[in-house]
């Protein structure tokens, strides 16, 4: 044996030993490093209150506590719900919204939500146009509404709210999401109870929904659109538009399709137009399912805002629920390799696209409904010469208006759906610019001259708001990230700035509204 192969058999000799005691050294560690166990599961009170469910479940308690907890600023971009302890009104956001909601309470006070354990609590504070449904608006809010519902039905659903609040069991009335709302107790399998979305799974025919589904449907009993029905003006039940779709399937087209159809839904009355319309409102599991890259992927709401978290060697879904962006992307690491400033770049690049063309359709939709307000000022508009072109107009206008508000309402500000963002907000513009391209035609024949740009009145609609006098909080207004608007309505944006500007409103903290309480 030569030297040269003597010193090769000894290098691969140590090389075996070296790599030997690396794997023996390796697996001590990690056998000393014990897996994280997956959370008991013990059978609890059945009980709305969180608080009976604490002892068994503390770590899950906490969590859910801490959604009362402020958020720190400048993590996400355009949801800013109680960052830094603030009150975010989303009329100061998007100025065009008071034009178009006056007529009702979210044309008074439209604020970016907090987390779940404010629902009722911010609820109970708003002005009072916003509770003008009643026992309705405790569908969502309370754990207790589907019992209040099985046992008293239309009842509950008109009778003032502050006296709905009254049926809530003592110290529940501030109580929002609970347990057993998401919950079996002896299983803590995922459960529904409403009432509103089991007919909506009725009406789009699906009997035995798989986990995905599950796991999505248990967030879809309150992020997804509904109507507060009516007779004769009072409200008698809580339904989602869902008629004529499919899971998956419950396009914004059939949302409307729903709205338009049904008297039932048409809540209230534009104060610009005099149009009695319905309302579209958080539609965020109709958008999510409507063949989102995620959905298609298997993914579910939980995934990505309940991250797994391990605490006292116990693995379990983080209760605290909030946007990834102010969880430091840890669920979106789990499947995308990529830096995390190059995934919350992803994430500001669809929702800058989202918001600049939200604000140029807003601008375009208030604008229609000033000349709507005109039009209706200036003639007769029945006249058998005028009416079937006003009549396309106005479905044009609510085509429009719907889908402006559909895009408003959702929580992802594009990101769940990015393509039917897109494409949404494009028909959105179409139809206005189709609405007025008509009012302008019948204004011409009457001779009543329009300027190029409508004024739309903006500081008539943002200040001295409801009980409060709410004001215009100029700090919080969204810019476009590729002002357009700024070349389309430049008068409007001058008039903007002239209007006078309030301070940003502190929000309560969580001890501060429990002392009140106690005090009282």
């Amino acid at each position: 044996m030569t030297r040269a192969t003597k010193r090769r058999l000894f290098g691969a000799v140590v090389c075996i030993v070296v790599v030997g005691a690396l794997v023996a050294v390796l697996t001590v560690s990690c056998a000393t490093q014990p897996r994280p166990e997956a959370a008991q599961i013990i059978p609890a009170p059945a009980a709305t209150n969180p608080a009976a469910w604490a002892e068994l479940y503390p770590v899950q308690y906490a969590q859910w506590y801490a959604t009362s907890e402020e958020r720190p600023g400048g993590l996400s971009k355009y949801k800013r719900g109680f960052d830094d302890g603030l009150t975010y009104d989303k009329l100061s956001e998007y100025p065009f919204m008071p034009v178009l909601f006056s007529g009702w309470g979210f044309g008074v006070e439209y604020n970016e939500p907090r987390g779940h354990w404010w629902m009722m609590r911010d609820q109970q504070a708003i002005d009072p146009s916003r509770v003008k449904a009643g026992g309705a608006c405790l569908t969502c809010k309370s754990p207790s509404a589907d019992r209040l519902y099985s046992e008293r039905g239309k009842e509950v659903m008109s009778m003032p709210y502050l006296d709905a609040v009254e049926l809530l069991p003592p110290g529940e009335q501030g109580l929002g999401v609970s347990c057993i709302d998401c919950h079996d107790n002896e299983t803590l399998d995922l459960r529904s109870p409403r009432w509103t979305m089991k007919r909506a799974l009725a009406d789009v025919g699906l009997t035995e929904p798989n986990e995905q589904q599950r796991r999505i449907i248990v967030c879809g009993q309150c992020h997804a659109t509904y109507s507060v029905m009516k007779e004769d003006g009072q409200s008698v039940d809580v339904n989602f538009p869902w008629q004529g779709g499919s899971w998956g399937d419950v396009s914004v087209e059939t949302i409307i399709d729903n709205l338009r159809s049904d008297p039932a839904r048409l809540e209230w009355t534009q104060s610009v137009t005099g149009f009695k319309l319905g309302y579209i409102r958080h539609p965020d599991v109709e958008f999510f399912t409507a063949d989102s890259v995620h959905f298609g992927a298997g993914v579910a709401c939980a995934d990505c805002h309940m991250p797994y978290t391990v605490v006292n060697g116990v693995k379990t879904p983080d209760h605290n629920v909030m946007s990834p962006l102010k969880q430091g992307m840890t669920s979106c690491v789990t499947c995308h390799p990529d830096s995390l400033d190059d995934l919350k770049s992803q994430v500001f690049k669809i929702q800058d696209r989202t918001v600049s063309m939200l604000i140029d359709t807003g601008y375009s939709v208030a604008a229609d409904a000033k000349l709507f307000e005109l039009l209706n000022s200036s003639i007769d508009t029945q006249r058998p010469e005028v009416q079937p072109a006003y009549e396309r107009a106005k479905a044009y206008y609510e085509q429009a208006f719907y889908r402006l508000v559909y895009m408003g309402a959702e929580n992802s500000v594009g990101f769940h759906n990015p393509s039917e963002a897109g494409r949404i907000l494009r028909d959105a513009m179409a139809y206005s610019k189709l609405c007025s391209g008509i009012l302008r035609g019948i204004l011409a024949e009457h001779d009543i001259a329009v300027p190029d740009e409508v004024d739309l009145e903006l500081g008539k609609y943002l200040i001295s708001r409801g009980v409060e006098k709410l004001g215009f909080v100029s700090s919080q207004l969204f810019d476009d990230p590729f002002p357009t608007h700024l070349n389309l309505w430049p008068n409007n944006m001058e008039t903007l700035k002239a209007v006078p500007s309030s301070p940003a409103l502190k929000s309560p903290t969580a001890a501060e509204v429990l002392q009140g309480s106690a005090a009282k």
